[in-house]
């Protein structure tokens, strides 16, 4: 109790001092049918203020934890799960690089968005002391939420696989903090019947959690007014559409992290030789506090740094890793500019800010302008070095000091096809036609590779010397491979079995080969393919022995399948909705979609043999630019928040299963003439 009163008093000061720099009075949250809510202020921070507290509203928990991960204190709330995290935030050096850049790098007009933000989370804090984790967690500063922010952008560049790999495996990924996946596609007058421009803005997230997605509508006096969706923590939008213009993201590849292995002293393993001499490592004591059996426990562990970077000394060795992610804070701030831009020449300005670590772009805007971008902070690198290997680090050689500039990355700008795409593949293939990109510098490491998604893209816009929006939406929604799959591993073995000679599970092989290939929910061939996908994919190390799935391991999964089927649903005649299921609370649909097609379902263990969907199209806003605005609308997974007793909690999920959409608008008159419930944040 004595607890919670020293929290609410440590609170009420913070907002003695906020009360004259923010009028919550002033701000309307206003809730639209499907609960997503419409912030309006006057200024930037104002409406910052009321995301915070819009956001707290459906989703407080997830908001906390991820700015715990950015404060270094999850261990105190998760346990050892959380150390992990924590342990990250000091061997990255995070918060020493806020310290250190925080006054000088951002803007004032960002910083102020940012104090505007954390009163608002702390005012909603104050006002329900019940709902928060962790009392010593407030309050919120600008820079916990910069520090949250650098520690993802560093696991967007390879961080946690880097860790991984030099601990030989025992360290688990950071699942739950990364995202996977995602499709962007942009035609202008040259591809669309109308003449319109068309943006599909569609991330393939986790579908709950720090990287799900949340849709708001943030407009102020001076000049804000964005509809799209930001990640729990963020101040602003992270991919969405203004009054001129949009853009999506999808995950990218080039070489973002180097692993360097350092050459010990062997009479003293703190020194490492760096060009003839010897270097000492620095050390500092990273002191974690970890929940265990209730208790909360102080635990140091060594946190070391070379010249290259963070470093980790193991039994195989002593390596360093040096990534640019870690040397910016400003990737915020260049979101922020985005969702201000007006037009391309001030967001390809916000785009030389080179600040966002990684991710392509997709872009639109109402001036028929399209552009594609494979965005990065690539280091330029010595290429007489091996960069995707191991790197010695006894040389600066390898040290790189400088990045790419912006003209170096692949990009695309107003094809001559009328259009642009992404699907996480090849960046050299963004469009079809002379305009692609090409590799300037093998160094930079870009991913050259298709998948079925892009190769099914392509299949479909061939069809289409000009398309309209009906066509574009169903490219969009399109649940079928391509012709030939393209998975990382060759699994045609699984469709060239006959049934004949292998009379035990001759069912199986007749459902697979009488399969269309769409991932419908009432597609027998699709649940066949799925229980075949997932038994491969969790065994992958025994059936990925080589680039194509054998002759043998396919009748051998096929088998596993059967047995699976039979314990525990008593037959082998499955639809795909009978195995996988969208799930929220105590609802359950049956869930279409499987892996890697242009609308994907990825799934985990559920109940009884069945699978639940935790990752796949996630957010969905498509766009139409018009002479007279954005045309907008959206879909998103569940709905606008993640309280159980919402009314809001799960009812998107139908439309979302269906492939529905519903209308939205940046009209502030419409917004307010058709809202359900308008508010102030206090």
């Amino acid at each position: 109790m004595l607890v919670r009163t020293i929290l609410l008093l440590v609170l009420a000061c913070f907002q003695l001092g906020v009360s004259a720099q923010f009028q919550p009075e002033k701000i309307d949250i206003v809730r639209d049918k499907w609960g997503v809510p419409h912030i309006f202020g006057k200024t930037d921070p104002e409406v910052a203020y009321g995301l915070a507290w819009a956001h707290a509203e459906d989703d407080f928990e997830t908001i906390q934890q991820s700015l715990l991960a950015g404060k270094a204190m999850l261990a105190r709330y998760k346990g050892k799960e959380g150390a992990q995290i924590d342990y990250i935030i000091h061997l990255l050096r995070i918060p020493e690089l806020v310290e250190e850049k925080y006054e000088s790098d951002l803007s004032p007009d960002f910083k102020r968005l940012l104090e505007g933000y954390c009163a608002g989370l702390n005012a909603y804090a104050a006002k329900h002391p019940k709902e928060v984790l962790l009392k010593k967690a407030f309050p919120v500063t600008p820079k916990d939420m910069i520090q949250y922010s650098v520690l993802q952008l560093c696991v967007l560049s390879g961080a946690d696989n880097a860790l991984k790999t030099i601990f030989n495996g025992s360290v688990p990924l950071l699942e739950n903090y990364k995202t996977a996946g995602s499709n962007a596609i942009a035609v202008n007058s040259r591809k669309s019947i109308d003449g319109q421009v068309y943006l599909d803005i569609n991330a393939h997230q986790p579908l709950e959690g720090p990287v799900a997605f949340y849709e708001a509508h943030l407009c102020s006096e001076e000049g804000w007014n964005i509809l799209g969706a930001n990640f729990p923590g963020a101040p602003s939008i992270l991919h969405g559409v203004n009054e001129n213009l949009g853009w999506a993201h999808t995950v990218n590849a080039p070489d973002k992290l180097d692993v360097y292995q350092l050459e010990i002293n062997p009479a003293n393993k703190l020194e490492y030789k760096l060009d003839g001499k010897w270097e000492t490592l620095e050390s500092k004591n990273a002191a974690l506090k970890v929940k265990i059996a209730g208790l909360v426990v102080g635990v140091n562990k060594k946190a070391y740094w070379s010249k290259y970077g963070p470093t980790i000394i193991t039994e195989r060795g002593t390596f360093s890793i040096r990534m640019p992610a870690q040397m910016d804070i400003r990737g915020l701030e260049q979101w922020y500019r985005f969702n201000k831009a007006r037009n391309f020449t001030e967001f390809k300005a916000a785009l030389n800010m080179l600040a966002i670590p990684g991710y392509n772009i997709v872009y639109a805007d109402r001036f028929d302008t399209i552009y594609y971008l494979s965005n990065g902070r690539i280091p330029i690198r010595d290429p007489k070095f091996q960069w995707k290997t191991t790197l010695p680090g006894n040389t600066s050689a390898t040290m790189w000091t400088k990045l790419h500039p912006l003209e170096d990355l692949p990009q695309v700008l107003q094809p001559q096809s009328g259009f642009v795409y992404n699907t996480n593949h090849s960046p050299f293939h963004a469009t079809e036609g002379p305009d692609n990109a090409i590799i300037k510098d093998p160094t930079m490491g870009y991913e050259t590779l298709e998948n079925n998604r892009s190769m099914r893209f392509a299949e479909l816009m061939a069809q289409h010397k000009t398309i309209d929006f009906d066509s574009f939406k169903k490219i969009k929604f399109d649940r079928q491979y391509p012709s030939k799959f393209y998975f990382p591993i060759n699994i045609d073995n699984l469709f060239a079995l006959n049934a004949t000679d292998y009379p035990d599970f001759a069912d199986l092989i007749g459902q697979l080969n009488t399969w269309d290939k769409k991932a419908e929910a009432n597609s027998v061939g699709a649940g066949t393919f799925l229980l075949l996908y997932d038994t491969i994919s969790k065994h992958r190390n025994h059936y990925m022995k080589a680039s194509i799935l054998s002759k043998d391991l396919a009748v051998e999964a096929f088998r596993a399948v059967k047995t699976n089927m039979l314990k525990d649903f008593g037959r082998t005649n499955l639809a795909l909705g009978d195995l996988q299921k969208m799930v929220r609370g105590t609802k359950e649909i049956p869930a279409p979609g499987l892996p890697d097609v242009l609308a994907p379902m990825y799934s985990i263990p559920y109940k009884n043999g069945m699978l639940k969907g935790n990752q796949g199209d996630a957010y969905i806003e498509l766009v139409r630019f018009t002479k007279d605005g954005p045309i907008i609308e959206s879909i998103n997974t569940y709905g606008a928040s993640a309280r159980k007793n919402s009314p809001h909690y799960t009812d998107q999920m139908d439309m979302y299963v269906k492939q529905q959409t519903k209308p939205m608008t940046l009209n502030k008159k419409e917004v307010y003439a058709n809202a359900e419930k308008i508010y102030h944040p206090e």
